[in-house]
């Protein structure tokens, strides 16, 4: 009856790219199936302090795995010393309700948006990519690199941030890990994403910030900044132009990429393509031809975290790592 308890430091020694990889690819497939039980994720704004709380439950019945992520977005934090997405997921067998494991989530949230952008590039982007271009070079800039290394052969990664520091710490970070890649800082935006094979927009911007003029046919591009009601990092004309790829609807259009296009009239859901689920289970084509521009359009899954976690879990009993707590008594 006891429940595992992880910090973040653990979960960092216990959680690999490649494992966070396969666990997105199969949530993706469930959800993409409908084998997923998931209501879309609550709001709770605190306009007194410019920041909220997502919260978000998932079950999966064939694999007997249920949860919930609760995850804050408080921009203003770290002028406070403290970071601003901090999340932490409950794990609760779906048999008796019992909480089975809680565990710190924001590694873990980081790992799944980085693997939800490899994975969305592995069916989405051209086999050849080898260029890869990051708007935003900040941690979560740090995941989608790792990713997307393990799907396409980049050789090179151009990189544009606000803070030219920001940018050269990253910079410092990989350039030695991957020796085989150029990196390069780009002075603007359109100089990162002109010539870029992937490109992965990772910005809080509620005005758009990529035009549709610099995007050339072929490329696939990850919009994973738009994540709340109001925000938007790409021109509506480049998602006309483009094979639009969401990840659930109900999110997407309240707060993903197309939320406001779509409140605007300047999109509809007639024009979005597939949702990745069903990409990926092969339900559905993603790109036809070498030509076709692709957006995944993110907005984070509930069953990411729980899938994510699952593999850890499983991992950390094996290896009797963490520790065990009566929060429950019989």
């Amino acid at each position: 009856m006891k429940t595992l308890l992880l910090g973040e430091a653990q979960i960092k020694r216990i959680l690999t790219m490649k494992d966070t990889l396969d666990a997105v690819e199969e949530c993706f497939d469930a959800f993409g199936r409908g084998q997923v039980d998931m209501p879309c994720k609550v709001y709770l704004n605190y306009p007194k302090y410019g920041g909220d709380i997502r919260v978000m439950p998932s079950y999966v019945p064939h694999l007997e795995l249920s949860g919930v992520k609760v995850v804050n977005v408080h921009p203003n934090n770290p002028k406070k010393g403290l970071r601003s997405v901090m999340a932490t997921i409950l794990m609760i067998e779906p048999k008796t309700g019992r909480p089975i494991a809680v565990f710190d989530a924001t590694h873990i949230t980081l790992m799944r948006t980085g693997a939800a952008a490899g994975i969305a590039s592995k069916y989405l982007a051209r086999k050849n990519a080898k260029t890869l271009a990051l708007v935003g070079a900040g941690k979560q800039a740090w995941t989608q690199l790792e990713a997307i290394v393990m799907v396409r052969p980049i050789r090179r990664v151009l990189v544009n941030d606000l803070s030219r520091k920001v940018s050269e710490a990253f910079v410092r970070h990989f350039a030695p890990k991957y020796p085989k890649i150029k990196f390069e800082i780009c002075k603007s935006i359109e100089d990162c994403v002109r010539v870029a094979d992937i490109v992965c927009t990772l910005t809080p911007v509620r005005r758009p910030i990529i035009k549709s003029k610099w995007i050339r046919p072929g490329t696939h591009v990850n919009a994973m900044g738009a994540d709340a009601e109001g925000k938007e990092e790409l021109e509506p004309a480049l998602l006309k132009r483009a094979k639009v790829v969401i990840d659930d609807w109900a999110q997407a259009s309240h707060s993903g990429e197309i939320n406001v296009p779509l409140r605007k009239g300047l999109f509809a859901r007639k024009d979005i393509a597939a949702e990745i689920g069903q990409v990926v289970a092969r339900l559905k084509p993603g790109r036809k031809s070498p030509q076709d521009i692709t957006i995944f359009d993110s907005t984070g899954l509930g069953v990411q975290d729980l899938m994510t976690a699952a593999k850890i879990y499983k991992i950390a009993k094996a290896k009797r790592l963490g520790k065990f707590f009566d929060l429950v008594e019989g």
